[in-house]
């Protein structure tokens, strides 16, 4: 049985509308959402929403057309394949441009979607936002107050069809809590956040949102500059996804064909530690970024990218893996609004053995980086020089010490990688859908006072 039955029959009826000599792909989504906001005890707003839409793609003599709409209504998808049909006699010519076709790869099959979170009243979400808030604000008398506390949710469904004979459908459904922390003491003020996310409700935890928050707003008092040296570096969970997603987004088969990744021709070779393992997994249901099938239709699949720190591989859909000469990951990504992309979904390092409290143990000078700031400016994913400023607190003899603000931590991402001395045991998946452990980084730059 299909998992949105009714997605499936649109997209099918319109590819049977297909001409002679013509390749149709048809898109099908739709879904809602829900936002809470508390302040004060109270409400300070409540949204909800619901979409749909439509993506139709054709190809014809090595030309593409692509048209869409954000609605269902008939006769507005009439309207969207015959602009697609249109947009084809536009498009510049590509000897590589063809529908993904079934590669024999079986899919996961993953229960993502909960009926739980259907049913969730909206009075409870309201409750659940104050109830988060109300943690926060008793749990340190130097907490003030919060800046945001917030419920959210989503359901999605999708479907697929094509001349190319695929037909598929998924769905899924995802919460997450989250609360920005207010905390004020001898005249500083300093923020710190905490979240939580689940398939459902019933499994987000509150008390560890509020906990992370008032330990991050808290921990930062007295916060200055340092030196410039050269140290370890820690990054946690957190910071370390950050630096594991950059390093993802660059290989993928669509950054490769464009020259514009550090690791275009290094399939093969070593480009990182030995410790660190990189894979994009889907079939993990444990990632908000799980899915049964990618945004072509083929089943999503383990791709290992670093393997003991050689590169494995890249990422591909149906079309890089052919200018490539070779086959799709299952990587295909895309809304009802978009051709497919490629991109990682459900990207991960392999954790190690070690938990954070007993990594930093065993440093006897160390920075832990609690928050980064300008990774959209201060990094370049083509040449991957790497410089953000920083806080945290120092590590000095084993034990977490002064914290430590206004520093930049400068270096490229292909050192970075090459110099983990360490992969934490402390897996965290982030709502992204990306899962990281700590990272221990051997001699980073940290430029100071």
């Amino acid at each position: 049985m299909s998992d949105a039955p009714e997605l499936e029959a649109i997209a099918e009826k319109i590819v049977a509308l297909a001409l002679p000599g013509e390749e149709l792909e048809v898109f099908v989504a739709r879904g809602a959402t829900t936002s809470v906001k508390a302040y004060g005890g109270e409400v300070e707003s409540l949204t909800s929403a619901e979409s749909a839409g439509i993506g139709i793609r054709i190809i014809r003599d090595h030309r593409q057309g692509f048209a869409h709409a954000g609605t269902l209504d008939p006769d507005v998808i009439t309207e969207v394949l015959a602009d697609a049909r249109d947009n084809t006699s536009f498009g510049e010519p590509d000897e590589f441009y063809a529908l993904a076709t079934a590669d024999g790869v079986a899919a996961v099959e993953q229960e993502l979607w909960r009926e739980e979170l259907v049913s969730f009243p909206p009075e409870r979400k309201v409750e659940m936002a104050i109830e988060l808030e109300r943690l926060v604000v008793g749990r340190d008398p130097r907490i003030t107050g919060v800046r945001t506390a917030s419920y959210g949710d989503s359901r999605g469904e999708a479907a697929i069809a094509s001349t190319a004979g695929i037909v598929r459908s998924w769905r899924g459904t995802y919460c997450s809590v989250g609360v920005l922390a207010l905390a004020e003491d001898g005249g500083e003020t300093k923020t710190g956040g905490g979240s939580d996310v689940g398939r459902d409700p019933y499994g987000l935890d509150l008390e560890l949102a509020a906990s992370d928050a008032v330990e991050r707003a808290t921990r930062m008092f007295g916060a200055r500059s340092a030196p410039s040296q050269r140290l370890t570096v820690v990054f946690e969970p957190r910071m370390a996804a950050s630096i594991i997603g950059i390093a993802g987004g660059t290989l993928t088969g669509e950054r490769v064909l464009k020259g514009r990744s550090p690791f275009t021709e290094r399939r093969g070779e070593k480009i990182a530690s030995d410790a660190l393992v990189l894979v994009d997994d889907p079939t993990n249901p444990l990632s908000m970024g799980a899915d049964a099938y990618d945004g072509e239709g083929l089943a999503c699949r383990r791709n290992v990218l670093i393997d003991g720190g050689v590169l494995a591989g890249f990422l591909h859909n149906s079309y890089t893996g052919r200018r490539a000469g070779a086959a799709s990951t299952g990587s295909a990504v895309r809304g009802s609004r978009s051709t497919p992309g490629v991109g990682t979904q459900a990207l991960s390092v392999v954790p190690g053995a070690r938990s954070l409290d007993e990594i930093t143990a065993s440093i006897d000078h160390g920075f832990l980086i609690q928050s980064m700031t300008g990774l959209h400016s201060g990094v370049n994913a083509v040449s991957g020089d790497f410089s953000v400023g920083a806080e945290g607190l120092m590590i000095r003899n084993g034990a977490l010490a002064e914290p430590i603000r206004e520093v930049t931590i400068a270096s490229t991402l292909q050192r970075l990688l090459l110099d983990i001395t360490e992969v934490g045991g402390d897996l965290e998946w982030l709502p992204g859908g990306t899962g990281s452990a700590t990272l221990v980084i051997d001699g980073v730059s940290l430029g100071g006072s």
